[in-house]
């Protein structure tokens, strides 16, 4: 049985999620991720963002499924839902852009400090910087040594999606310990010539 192919049998489906149905779940998060994925890329000009976004407001859903039976218009309520999401993620990376910028002060102190502790407040930075479920997920991985089921499981999320967060935080540790270490560099040589 299909379970959204017309749209006269959502309500139904919300029915059937409301009371844990994972199947139908499946079937509303295949029918609406990828148009909600874009109408998301259109605020916030980031796919990984609109990615994560997209997972963050299907697990909404999910933890809230008792309340779909309420909702008159779904399609209505999930992109209001996401572009509350969106906003609120928009925000949050202005305010990561904006302690970026802020590095005169903290360059200096790092220059007094030894290069592994430098190496280590560079990771720590980075992985204070990721989004909350990424960071989440490496944690898990890197500290707890958990497998990709394991973190899965316990985030509620599907193994591809586990293993597509850690390769996207690793990415951006990494990016962001480069983009560091070459700004540390530059500030060292305008001190010391």
């Amino acid at each position: 049985m299909s379970y959204l192919s017309p749209l006269h049998q959502e309500h139904e489906v919300l029915r059937r999620i409301a009371q844990g149905d994972e199947k139908a779940f499946a079937a509303l998060f295949d029918h609406y991720h990828q148009r909600l994925g874009i109408h998301i890329y259109r605020i916030t000009k980031s796919t990984e963002l609109a990615e994560e976004i997209v997972h963050d407001v299907f697990l909404k859903i999910w933890l809230n499924r008792e309340l779909l039976g309420e909702i008159e218009n779904f399609q209505a309520y999930l992109f209001v839902l996401s572009k509350n999401a969106a906003l609120n993620g928009l925000k949050k990376l202005a305010n990561e852009q904006a302690r970026i910028t802020e590095l005169d002060a903290d360059q200096l102190q790092i220059a007094e400090t030894t290069e592994d502790d430098y190496r280590y407040l560079l990771i720590d930075e980075a992985i204070d910087r990721l989004p909350f479920q990424q960071r989440q997920v490496y944690l898990l991985s890197r500290h707890e040594r958990l497998s990709y089921a394991e973190i899965a499981e316990r985030m509620s999320l599907s193994r591809e999606t586990v293993k597509k967060y850690l390769q996207l935080s690793t990415e951006s540790i990494s990016s962001y310990i480069r983009k560091r270490l070459v700004i540390s560099v530059l500030l060292l040589i305008q001190i010391f010539f």
